[in-house]
């Protein structure tokens, strides 16, 4: 049988990952970002862990540690029933995703130049 060639994944751009590290000891980094954004799509926090292959109680969790750790919601629940439930980001939750993504950003923006000059080196 002849063999079938495999087909050759592209390579990821360069990034840089951003995890802040507050000092209430909570960690802000992008899977919890990238829930919060699904949350803000679907409406609902069991959705959102769908999409992002975690469990309901795994994603629950994270929002727990995120409204626990700011002080204040990200994300507000409705009880579920006849017309169902649903989570919606808070003014707080859609600030934290515009603020860490305005960070990543600006970072990666700043650190290009200094990727790049890592590259360059490695390729002598």
């Amino acid at each position: 049988m002849p063999r079938i060639a495999r087909q050759e994944k592209p390579l990821p751009a360069n990034r840089l990952t951003i995890r802040l590290d507050l000092a209430s000891g909570t960690r802000i980094g992008p899977g919890k970002i990238a829930l919060l954004e699904a949350i803000g799509r679907s409406g609902s926090i069991s959705a959102a862990g769908r999409e992002l292959r975690m469990s309901y109680r795994r994603a629950w969790d994270l929002v727990e540690e995120l409204n626990r750790g700011l002080g204040a919601a990200v994300v507000t629940t409705a009880t579920g029933g006849a017309g169902g439930g649903g989570a919606m980001l808070t003014p707080l939750g859609h600030a934290l995703i515009a603020e860490y993504r305005a960070i990543e950003r600006e970072s990666l923006a700043t650190a290009m130049p200094r990727i790049d000059a890592i590259l360059r080196g490695a390729s002598r």
